[in-house]
């Protein structure tokens, strides 16, 4: 199955620079003045997902929610690193405390929340209809306890250390 999750921005050069060139996802296609509006696919790595950002038309992008937001796994702590100095901004206070204990939460030209994390801590079970989550090593049923990375507690993210 394929995914595309579309936004509609009036900041898109804005957005284009957070996202792909700050969090590194690859463009694979954009459009201008399609029937009025602009646009851009990004690819998310790995995955036969992508976001797909336009703006133009006569209304205004969404109304960003406090706990509506992107998060990807980038790999390591070095990438969420990483990413954090291209993007150029600083890490803000989630409203849900889960993503403050374990990864980092960034703001987009709109507004939305983006957060980075080291890892993945769950994955989906193909033989069960249920959620499974757990570690990538083992999974287990019904409980959603991903390591924390001690690093992330010692460590400013979106800072080289001096």
């Amino acid at each position: 199955m394929q995914v595309r999750v579309v936004r509609h921005t009036s900041r898109l050069a804005e957005i284009v620079r957070f996202y792909r060139d700050g969090l590194g996802l690859r463009e694979i296609g954009y459009f201008k003045d399609h029937n009025g509006y602009d646009g851009i696919f990004l690819a998310l790595t790995g995955t036969e997902t992508h976001l797909e950002f336009t703006t133009g038309g006569d209304h205004r992008g969404p109304i960003p929610h406090p706990d509506s937001l992107l998060v990807f796994y980038l790999g390591s702590l070095d990438a969420v690193s990483e990413a954090c100095e291209r993007v150029g901004a600083q890490p803000v206070e989630p409203a849900n405390p889960y993503w403050k204990a374990h990864g980092v939460t960034l703001v987009d030209p709109d507004g939305f929340a983006s957060c980075s994390f080291p890892t993945r801590g769950w994955r989906a079970d193909p033989s069960h209809r249920e959620l499974r989550v757990g570690h990538l090593g083992g999974a287990t049923r019904g409980q959603h306890n991903p390591p924390r990375p001690a690093e992330v507690e010692g460590r400013r993210i979106g800072r080289k250390p001096a």
